[in-house]
């Protein structure tokens, strides 16, 4: 039987990356998915990817309407929801004297405020049982060169998550926190990474991380399917790191 059969799960950030591997993984074992991501064209390209069964939703998650626009469609289409994953984030690696004020508030309007606002404007419509999954980072617990802010943002849903572990607990609702090393993503390019200097790159993190390679996304998808699923019924308010070792090194 598929893990997931007769499962709605939704995937914030989930047109690329580590959150469309996810929708790709909850779906193949049986989920109904509903993707969230800023870019029409991503999230198209994404459902055609996934087939007919998935929905897709334009929006930022740091614009708090998203979730409004979000709780009503998938209200509307499915009535309740079993698994939330809040996927979404962005990372500006920058210096702290460098760090303007808008640099700031957009990395805590998306990986902290629409975290948190995601996960409660959803909780309604979740039932017993469900899991919700936070993508989290290895810069919570590792220090990491210029990511002081991003570091903190990440931080602060490890805390939301071990809240809620405990405020839910009477609904059954497991709350955990995957947190990836460096993984092999287009984020690589959105930083500034550029194809000529690719190589360098990755042979550079490899040498920093124990398993000697970067992640990939269906790695990831496996650790968040086993979260989302009933394989992790006894697990809850846990940072699961799924980084190749780097945290310990």
């Amino acid at each position: 039987m598929s893990k997931l059969s007769g499962k709605i799960a939704v995937i914030t950030g989930g047109s690329s990356g580590i959150g469309l591997a996810a929708a790709k993984a909850f779906a193949a074992q049986g989920a109904k998915v509903v993707i969230v991501g800023r870019r029409r064209d991503a999230v198209d390209i994404a459902l055609a990817e996934l087939g007919p069964e998935a929905t897709g939703i334009i929006g930022d998650v740091g614009d708090l309407s998203t979730h409004d626009r979000l709780v009503a469609e998938v209200s509307a289409r499915f009535g309740a929801i079993d698994i939330y994953m809040a996927n979404a984030g962005i990372n500006r690696i920058e210096p702290s004297l460098a760090v303007s004020v808008e640099s700031y508030d957009a990395q805590f309007a998306t990986n902290t405020r629409g975290v948190f606002f995601g996960v409660t404007k959803m909780l309604p419509l979740m039932r017993e049982g469900g899991s919700i999954i936070l993508t989290g980072s290895i810069a919570s617990a590792k220090v990491l060169d210029d990511h002081a802010v991003y570091a903190g943002t990440k931080a602060a849903i490890g805390a939301f998550a071990r809240s809620w572990a405990l405020e839910l607990k009477g609904r059954g609702i497991r709350v955990n926190v995957l947190s990836p090393g460096p993984v092999d993503t287009p984020i690589l390019e959105k930083l500034g990474i550029s194809p000529e200097d690719r190589p360098a790159f990755e042979k550079g993190v490899a040498s920093a991380i124990p398993l000697g390679r970067l992640g990939r996304p269906n790695e990831l998808a496996r650790a968040a399917l086993f979260l989302a699923s009933d394989e992790s019924s006894f697990v809850t308010g846990i940072d699961l790191r799924v980084d190749g070792g780097i945290a310990i090194t």
